[in-house]
């Protein structure tokens, strides 16, 4: 049974056959699917008919992606594609700073557009690890496992999902280095595992939340050219 069975999908593009392409694309493996041509319909379908993920075009007139996804993310937390012709990393970085969950670069399969989709649904709706711990890193940081909740210097600190899931990995192996691919892989799936981006930006995200300095990190520790280390806090 395919993952994408019965989830309903709004699609938000200003091209007729893009829409087209991918109705019949996602019908086929099950999935519902509703569009709208522009920012502003968008907006209104996914309050009124609250999809299970979206993918919306960057480049349309009027009211842009960026700004669609913006008004969005005041009211909803459904996880969102970006679908852009433009392949440079300020434009994917833009849209994951925004909150969406991935992006897609315009041409695409049908095997990867289903793949992708299949990816954030099961990051956005799997249950996150919950060990029942809490661990007191230094006097300054704190995290409760158990409640899903970080503090620093006795605050608690808003995490996204995503950044929590990496927060997680980092600290269970903390003192032993995570490369690239292990974190993308646990994280993100094992489709990214190339994807550096995504856990370069992830983790500037991290540091800025809970590291004094971000620039100078004391907790999670850059090995360069293969990936990362959260400092052994169990040395003391």
């Amino acid at each position: 049974m395919s993952e994408l069975k019965d989830k309903l999908i709004l699609v938000v593009d200003d091209e007729s056959r893009m829409i087209n392409f991918m109705r019949m694309n996602l019908e086929l493996e099950g999935a519902r699917v509703i569009s709208a041509p522009n920012g502003r319909d968008a907006l209104d379908k996914a309050r009124e008919e609250m999809p299970d993920v979206v993918l919306l075009d960057i480049m349309m007139p009027g009211m842009d992606g960026f700004e669609t996804l913006r008004r969005l993310r005041l009211f909803s937390q459904v996880p969102v594609l970006i679908l852009t012709a433009k392949d440079g990393e300020d434009d994917r970085i833009k849209g994951l700073e925004l909150g969406a969950d991935d992006y897609i670069g315009k041409p695409f399969s049908h095997r990867e557009l289903v793949s992708r989709i299949r990816a954030v649904l099961r990051r956005h709706y799997a249950p996150p690890p919950t060990p029942q711990t809490t661990v007191n890193v230094d006097d300054r940081l704190t995290i409760d496992f158990a409640r899903r909740e970080v503090l620093v210097n006795g605050e608690r600190v808003n995490l996204r999902p995503t950044e929590y899931r990496l927060l997680y990995h980092l600290v269970q192996n903390a003192g032993y280095v995570m490369t690239h691919e292990m974190l993308l892989s646990r994280v993100w799936g094992p489709e990214y595992h190339d994807e550096t981006h995504y856990l370069r930006l992830y983790i500037t995200y991290l540091r800025q939340k809970i590291e004094e300095d971000p620039a100078n990190p004391k907790y999670i520790l850059t090995e360069r050219g293969v990936g990362y280390r959260f400092v052994d806090f169990a040395k003391g």
